[in-house]
């Protein structure tokens, strides 16, 4: 899960080098949050929030299938 989506961020970002992932366990929810370069965070965020939203689903839909609930916080 957390190699799925570090892929994907690098792909989108200027500055692949600088992508890191924290995991934090929580019962049954995983979140996953994610570090970026301060002037690639508008591209993992996307306009109005579209490119974060679309991460968020994408890591939904992996981790269901897994029986776990996955959250991604993008941090500054």
């Amino acid at each position: 899960m957390k190699d799925f989506i570090e892929f994907i961020a690098k792909q989108l970002v200027d500055q692949p080098d600088q992508v890191a992932i924290e995991e934090e366990q929580h019962e049954d929810k995983m979140i996953l949050k994610l570090k970026v370069a301060q002037p690639d965070i508008g591209k993992i965020i996307g306009k109005k929030g579209r490119t974060a939203f679309a991460l968020r689903t994408l890591a939904a839909a992996v981790g269901k299938k897994a029986g776990k609930k996955v959250t991604i916080e993008v941090l500054d």
